[in-house]
Parts: structure tokens; C-alpha cells; sequence
């Protein structure tokens, strides 16, 4: 059985590669967890501020390989030649700007000193990977061309994104950057849906970004699944995996991983660093 296929509805909802709740407790159980759990939620101390010197982009990496972790899964990767941005969070992860998740460090670099980019990938609509404020200042900025999972584009078309810009992607549908960087949206374990009402309308995607020398992995968010082996089969080793360890708790076991899944996934995926 392959796992390695399009993405398949229920009704108007994505479904995922395995049967997945999203908690595997009860709202309510979560809900009083939340109130009465003491456990550590944010720094002692205040992180940063870290700061990247934009003219470390004026020179290309020795090895064609380079990674800026911009905070959560945000990364400019710079590899073989060609520039691409993730998942771009610059401020809270919440329909408000003045309350919600924020960023427990500023963004090391400003949008406006970001070198000029080749692509931007956008795994899934949730706030903490898709963001209002950046995605309408990145659409007056730079002409870049957009990739994302299925339903994605609807939406940011409506912030001010040209659909000419625009490739949606289904699982295992493949996107070129240039003539010689591949990037293939591939099964990820999660969900979707920026309202209570719209849940799993739009897809959620991990990606294979291949260059002409370089074959890295993607993860977004994810619990973990039996694709992951079948990946590194087929479309690893990967010289880099990027998976996400934060956002955990034993009620989201099924849609994040947590550092002890994502080291797994990693030795599954065939992966170096």
C-alpha cells in the first residue's frame, strides 16, 4: 500500500493519509488542562534579540546550501542558487493584532532587508504558518512567485496576491523554480481552517526541495505517519530535514510530533542533518 498519493475528500473535507483525530482528548479535557496546569509555557528570560546582517546574502554559501531560521517554520533557504521562503510569520498567530500567540523573539531579519526571493512556499492556512500582514506586504514588495497546498491561493488572491503568482498543489504534484530546483508537495499528518467553520477545507503539505546538488525535506506541521519511510524510499536521502518539535502536547500527538517523533521521522526519512 502506498501512502504517496493525491489527497483524498470527505464531503468538502481533506482527508489525511491515516485516520486522524486532531486531540485525542476531549475539548472540555484540553480546555481545563489549559486553565489549571501550571506547567511553563514562555521564557524566563526575554530571547534575542538576534539579528541577521542582510549582506551575508551578497555571498552565496560556499557548500550551495544555507538555512535562516527566522522562528517557528519560517526558514529562508538558500540552496543551489535559488532563494526560497517558508511559511512567513512575522507577527502573532491570531486574527487580532493585539492578542493571540506571539513570537517569543522579533524576527531576526525585517521583511523589507529580505534579499530578493526565487519562491515562497505555504505548507497550510493556519495563523502560525499563514499570516495576513506579511503576505499583503510581501504582495506589494516583490513579484515572487507563490507555491501552496490546494485552497491556499483562494485566499491570499483575496490579500492582494496576483493568481498569475499563484501554483496550488495537491500531494505528490510537482513545481519548478528555475530550470534546475524541483519542489514536490508531499502527505503531512494535520489539518486545516482559520474558523471554527471552514475546518480541513484547504490541504496541509510537506515538500521535497531539490536542486542540482542539494535534496532537502520540509515537514510544516505533522504528526507522525508511515509516509515518512516511504519518502526516504523514494525521494530521499535528504542532505537536510526540517521538522517541527514545538507546538506539542499529549492531546496533539496525532497532528504534531514533539522532538522524540521528529527524530524518527528524521532516521525514516533518510536524513543527514
Amino acid at each position: 500500500m502506498s501512502y504517496i498519493k493525491k489527497a483524498e475528500k470527505l464531503g468538502k473535507e481533506y482527508q489525511n493519509i491515516i485516520p486522524t483525530t486532531q486531540t485525542t482528548e476531549s475539548m472540555w479535557k484540553m480546555m481545563w488542562k489549559f486553565a489549571t496546569v501550571k506547567g511553563q509555557r514562555e521564557p524566563d528570560k526575554q530571547l534575542g534579540p538576534f539579528v541577521t546582517d542582510a549582506a551575508i546574502y551578497k555571498t552565496p554559501p560556499v557548500s550551495g546550501l544555507r538555512i535562516t531560521w527566522l522562528g517557528h517554520s519560517s526558514l529562508l533557504i538558500e540552496i543551489d542558487g535559488k532563494r526560497i521562503l517558508t511559511d512567513p510569520v512575522w507577527g502573532r498567530a491570531s486574527f487580532l493584532t493585539f492578542m493571540g500567540p506571539k513570537r517569543f523573539f522579533e524576527a531576526p531579519i525585517s521583511l523589507e532587508d529580505l534579499p530578493p526571493l526565487d519562491a515562497i512556499i505555504l505548507s497550510h492556512d493556519h495563523y502560525d504558518h499563514l499570516d495576513y500582514h506579511v503576505i499583503k506586504k510581501l504582495a506589494h514588495i516583490m513579484d515572487t512567485p507563490v507555491l501552496c497546498s490546494i485552497g491556499v491561493g483562494d485566499i491570499i488572491e483575496k490579500w492582494g496576491v496576483s493568481r498569475s503568482r499563484i501554483t496550488e498543489m495537491d500531494w505528490t504534484d510537482k513545481a519548478m523554480v528555475g530550470s534546475d530546483c524541483s519542489i514536490m508537495a508531499l502527505p503531512a499528518r494535520h489539518f486545516s481552517g482559520r474558523s471554527l467553520t471552514n475546518r480541513n477545507q484547504t490541504l496541509w503539505s510537506s515538500f521535497v526541495i531539490k536542486g542540482h546538488t542539494h535534496n532537502i525535506y520540509f515537514g510544516a506541521d505533522s504528526g507522525i505517519h508511515p509516509a515518512f519511510k516511504e519518502i526516504g524510499d523514494m525521494y530521499g536521502p535528504f542532505d537536510l530535514t526540517m521538522l517541527e518539535i514545538g507546538a506539542y502536547g499529549e492531546g496533539w500527538s496525532n497532528i504534531h510530533m514533539g522532538p522524540a517523533n521528529a527524530s524518527e521521522a528524521h532516521l525514516a526519512l533518510k536524513g543527514k542533518v
